[in-house]
């Protein structure tokens, strides 16, 4: 009940920071035109997914350069994972365990979806289309999120550091899961940092996106405290996040009047994840 009370508190907060009270009215074409908007962005949600997926098919030498950066990033970590769970040891036990477990709660398929959608449905019946939008934007970068990483691990098959046989052990090409051996990548960080970046790409405060990108990156946090996943693991999600919430947003753009985009052009600092072979991290450009 507590949790349900403060969702809704949540979503009115952020209704209202998008600028529009609630409508409420009576109208019988207000339910058609509910329908309509609902079964629109359901086609929005799904032509979103399968625009991100088919991404690589245009990229151009720039996307191609920064995916190489990306792989060579998470080659590099891959080469210390050992190192930094070794390392971690010494200091998992004075980590908070609330946090951990905030990570642990918010990365979570069910937890995520509830939050996705109560955001889109809240847009929707009070008639804030910037909000709705944001709803669709969440709701189709987690689910390709989502789906992409259910299949790559059971395709991939790493184990988890848990496992307690080391980094380099893989048990590939499973339909099933196989227990511990789908560590790579990492469907809580992935789903946790999409929705962070999403909510961020709608404020231009860096401040403000500062602090959704270090909320967003607690489940990461939280996956390597409890052993569930490597940094390498952790860092690749994270890119990957980006990427797929970039694509769903400027294929967004050409369905919706509001182009979040568009503000880029008007900011004198910018916040980005930087991946290169020699560093990973949050750049501020002025």
């Amino acid at each position: 009940m507590k949790k349900i009370l403060l969702l809704l508190i949540l979503l009115s907060a952020v209704a209202k920071s998008f600028g529009q009270a609630p409508k409420i009215s009576l109208n019988l074409n207000l339910e058609r035109n509910l329908w309509q908007k609902f079964t629109y962005d359901l086609g929005n949600m799904a032509g979103g997914m399968g625009y991100a997926y088919s991404r690589p098919l245009h990229w151009e030498k720039k996307q191609f350069t920064n995916f190489g950066y990306v792989a060579a990033g998470t080659a590099s970590l891959y080469l210390i994972d050992d190192n930094v769970d070794n390392w971690a040891n010494g200091w998992r036990g004075d980590v908070p365990r609330w946090l951990v477990d905030y990570g642990n709660d918010v990365g979570s398929p069910n937890n995520n979806f509830m939050l996705t959608g109560a955001v889109y449905l809240t847009g929707l019946f009070t008639q804030n289309p910037k909000l709705r939008r944001t709803g669709v934007l969440l709701i189709s970068s987690a689910s390709a999120s989502g789906l992409l990483q259910q299949i790559s691990k059971r395709i991939i098959g790493r184990a988890r550091p848990k496992a307690d046989v080391g980094k380099d052990v893989f048990d590939p090409l499973h339909f099933d899961r196989v227990f511990n051996y789908d560590s790579f990548p990492s469907g809580h960080v992935m789903l946790g940092f999409t929705n962070a970046y999403a909510i961020a790409k709608q404020f231009k405060s860096p401040w403000v996106k500062a602090g959704l990108y270090t909320l967003g990156s607690i489940p990461g946090l939280s996956r390597i405290i409890d052993r569930f996943h490597w940094i390498s693991d952790v860092a690749f999600s994270t890119a990957i996040s980006i990427f797929i919430v970039e694509a769903i947003d400027r294929f967004l753009d050409t369905k919706y009047d509001d182009k979040y985009n568009l503000v880029k052009k008007d900011k004198k600092v910018a916040w980005d994840l930087q991946v290169t072979p020699q560093s990973f991290g949050v750049v501020m450009n002025f």
